[in-house]
């Protein structure tokens, strides 16, 4: 990395896809750097590469051209199984619909995360129970999520996104499917941990006013940052 302060570097990335006979580009010579511990918004239109985007820093895809850096790796070198433990061991997620296994409880579901990165069992159960507290759900450790509203479910996903403690946490339309009351105070307690944990929190967003809050927005228009 070219600089200790930035935690992720995107390096003239286009992304195409083949549609039939033609090539699509969505996203064409993207340079941006985004520093440790900022939260950056990422607004556009549909089909102006946010998702796109979004993958490509999860590693869930590879950029057709260019280079993508995150605290020092270059994971877009990276090989499938390699990029998969990166990912894991480093990344974070909150999705729009909450992406909860509806068969474990709330500490199971929080807890898979630890369990999947190794963590001691001790180690793992009195992160959980911090995470639990702190999104004010620790008494309701034992219920499945069909029993909670739908914010209690987006707080519980905003948990298991903490709890292995990765360094970079990516949101997709976190508060897209909640009334604005409800999302506002999911969207201040993703903020909140994400401050407190000095994470870097990244979130695609058509909404301006929680675009607002954050450090920095990056827009997006035909697959160009503007």
């Amino acid at each position: 990395m070219s600089s200790n302060n930035h935690l992720i570097r995107f390096e003239n990335v286009t992304k195409q896809f083949q549609e039939g006979d033609k090539t699509r580009a969505v996203l064409k010579d993207l340079n941006a750097m985004i520093r440790d511990g900022e939260f950056v918004a990422i607004v556009g239109r549909s089909g102006s590469g946010k998702s796109t985007m979004l993958n490509l820093l999860a590693g869930l895809d590879v950029p057709t051209t260019g280079d993508i850096w995150i605290d020092g790796t270059h994971i877009s070198a990276l090989n499938d199984h390699d990029r998969t433990i990166f990912r894991r061991d480093r990344i974070g997620f909150v999705f729009q619909f909450f992406n909860l296994i509806p068969t474990l409880t709330v500490r199971e579901n929080v807890l898979l995360t630890a369990e999947l990165n190794g963590w001691q069992e001790n180690k793992a159960r009195a992160r959980v129970q911090e995470l639990l507290d702190a999104i004010g759900l620790g008494d309701r450790a034992n219920v499945f999520p069909d029993k909670l509203s739908g914010g209690e479910q987006q707080r519980v996903a905003i948990a298991r996104a903490l709890c292995a403690d990765p360094a970079l946490i990516l949101a997709d339309e976190p508060t897209g499917n909640l009334d604005a009351d409800t999302g506002a105070k999911v969207l201040e307690l993703l903020m909140r941990l994400a401050r407190e944990g000095n994470k870097t929190l990244i979130m695609v967003t058509h909404s301006m006013d929680v675009a607002g809050l954050a450090d920095r927005i990056l827009k997006l228009e035909h697959g160009k940052l503007v």
